[in-house]
């Protein structure tokens, strides 16, 4: 398979946008209603890198050389743009699009090891529970997802390897080919006799009828739309217009467009968008913003007054956009001062990636397009030590690391009698801290509240409230421990100063002790900036204090705290536990029948 593609080759290119997949189907250099060559799909994702490896890893597809967001799929090209995913694409117009492999049996078996975490494959099961379905006189087929919500069906047909459809789904489909025959060509073909469509190139378009009458639209979707690439646009224009065809945006050079060509849209039968581009069409570059909404100012930035005349913090602060920042510093950006743009959507998309797949996207906090703000270039959280890495254990410590690492099998194997002896994690007692302030997948909202020597900090994930006094008072005393510790207040300026100590040390963060002193700074940098500093004196685990750092953004238009509804009666803990009792009960039986046996 070739690593470069000549632009000036006639192409069916498949655009896939959104965090989703936008189908384009690109004609190469024709006239309106010629048939094309090659196929190049764009894929609007949350990450373009992230996207290019998946497919290179799992579907066989190759890099492009000076081309970092393309990959060379046989007969298609596949471009991967930013932008969000509003839903999957299966039962939109562009239900799918389709790979084909000489072994189809040992490619699924491959796809079904990698499993879904992080970066996988989900695979779509028929009603019997298989992968694989035969279908006499045509081939094999199944179906898989990417983790942007593409639908994609592979297919055993040695005669068309690699990229080898795109399927609509319509109200009509009989009525939809022909649109896009008369509109842009294709040679009208039945693949193996059983299903008719066009064919572009080695590439085939394929419709069936929706199941519910009239698909949803493609636009925001994981295929968002189809294109094609014409040898001269602004002619076929007008040949276009005259026969009828809408536009929906008149062709130009998109802003960052890598060459002078244009591109336009169309509205195509079935809700389906449908771009025409000038031949030599090289993509557009990514717009990642900026991680710093607000501008520099010359004038220091004064915070503002609660009306008793503390600095006023209150508001629904977000995490997201700090989101898949490491706490240490990785060994490879020892050096690194921040990361670019790109780097940095792509770290973040891997920590979505690495989460759990059972939360479809759209329960996820940072990937609907909601953040204000580009992902922090920030390289890590810690900042002290300056080598961004947490300071060596004490022997103490280490000792217990390697205790705690003996019995680890021990816990995983041990039978639970009852929620008791399960994880104040598995539980939803509390993430602790400083652990429930990291932002994560989601649950990532801050909400705060003032008065008169009072702060309620309230964060979302196990919603849990701290009710912080800013006036000095005594300490709780030595015998009292707390989940959340007890917390004291002051005012250092435009920093609001909560040292809190007297842990239970039962949500310990990375092995931290009772002992555990933490030093939380809350200060307004901006409009929409709060950053947290967070200190960590344990000398019983480590053999220095260390501090790291993060921003909020303040989010008071569309952020609310929601019920973070994890508790011990959830579904998780009902089947621990009762797979723990069925499991007693095969025990007593064969136990039972052991002893009649020996009678």
């Amino acid at each position: 398979m070739a690593t470069c593609v000549d632009a000036k080759r006639p192409r069916l290119a498949t655009t896939l946008s959104g965090s989703a997949v936008a189908a384009a189907l690109l004609l190469g250099p024709a006239a309106v209603a010629a048939a094309a060559g090659d196929v190049t799909v764009q894929l609007t994702t949350s990450a373009r890198s992230e996207a290019a490896k998946w497919y290179e890893r799992h579907l066989d597809c190759e890099p492009i050389e000076g081309r970092a967001e393309a990959v060379d799929c046989g007969n298609a090209v596949i471009e991967f743009t930013q932008g969000p995913i509003m839903g999957a694409s299966q039962g939109t117009g562009i239900d799918h699009i389709s790979f084909s492999f000489s072994d189809l049996t040992e490619k699924m078996a491959e796809l079904e090891k990698v499993g879904v975490r992080g970066s996988g494959v989900r695979l779509q099961r028929f009603d019997d529970g298989s992968t694989l379905r035969d279908i006499p006189g045509l081939f094999k087929t199944g179906f898989i997802f990417d983790p942007w919500g593409t639908r994609i069906e592979v297919v055993e047909d040695p005669d068309t390897l690699g990229f080898h459809h795109v399927h609509l789904s319509a109200a009509d489909p009989e009525r939809t080919l022909g649109w896009y025959r008369e509109t842009f060509g294709g040679k009208p073909e039945s693949l193996r006799g059983m299903i008719d469509g066009l064919r572009f190139g080695e590439v085939w378009l394929v419709a069936s009828k929706h199941p519910e009458g009239q698909p949803a639209p493609s636009a925001g979707r994981a295929i968002d739309h189809l294109a094609f690439e014409l040898a001269d646009l602004e002619t076929a224009a007008v040949g276009l217009r005259d026969r009828g065809v809408h536009f929906t945006r008149d062709p130009e050079r998109p802003e960052g467009g890598r060459s002078e060509a244009k591109r336009g849209f169309v509205a195509a039968p079935d809700d389906v968008r449908v771009a025409v581009l000038d031949s030599g069409w090289q993509g557009v570059d990514a717009d990642f913003g900026s991680d710093a909404d607000e501008v520099a100012s010359a004038e220091p930035y004064v915070v503002p007054r609660t009306p008793w005349g503390t600095p006023d913090l209150q508001g629904m602060w977000s995490g997201n956009k700090a989101h898949g920042i490491p706490l240490e510093r990785p060994d490879d950006l020892a050096d690194v001062a921040e990361l670019t743009p790109e780097e940095a959507a792509a770290r973040r998309e891997r920590g979505t990636l690495g989460s759990i797949w059972g939360y479809e996207r759209e329960w996820r906090d940072t990937t609907l397009g909601y953040v204000k703000s580009a992902p922090s270039r920030q390289v890590a959280m810690i900042i002290d030590p300056p080598d961004g890495r947490l300071p060596p254990l004490t022997e103490e410590a280490q000792e217990r690391r390697r205790n705690a690492a003996a019995s680890f099998g021990d816990y995983v194997r041990r039978r639970p009698a009852g929620p008791e002896d399960l994880s104040a994690y598995v539980r939803c007692i509390s993430r602790g801290l400083p652990g429930m302030m990291m932002p994560s997948i989601y649950n990532n909202g801050l909400q705060i509240s003032q008065s008169p020597g009072f702060v309620a900090i309230q964060k979302e994930m196990i919603h849990e409230t701290r009710v912080v006094p800013t006036a000095e008072r005594a300490p709780l005393g030595p015998g009292i421990k707390q989940w959340l510790g007890d917390p004291q207040g002051r005012w250092e300026g435009d920093t609001l100063v909560v040292e809190t100590s007297g842990f239970n040390a039962r949500t310990n963060y990375r092995g931290s002790s009772e002992k555990m002193k933490l030093t939380e700074r809350y200060t307004r940098l901006g409009p929409n900036r709060l950053e947290y500093r967070f200190t960590v004196e344990d000398p019983t685990v480590w053999t220095s204090p260390w501090t790291g750092r993060f921003e909020f953004e303040l989010d008071n238009e569309q952020y609310e705290l929601v019920e973070y509804a994890c508790h011990e009666g959830n579904y998780g803990m009902t089947n621990i536990l009762s797979g723990a009792r069925a499991r007693d009960r095969e025990e007593a039986a064969a136990a039972a029948e052991t002893g009649s046996g020996a009678q």
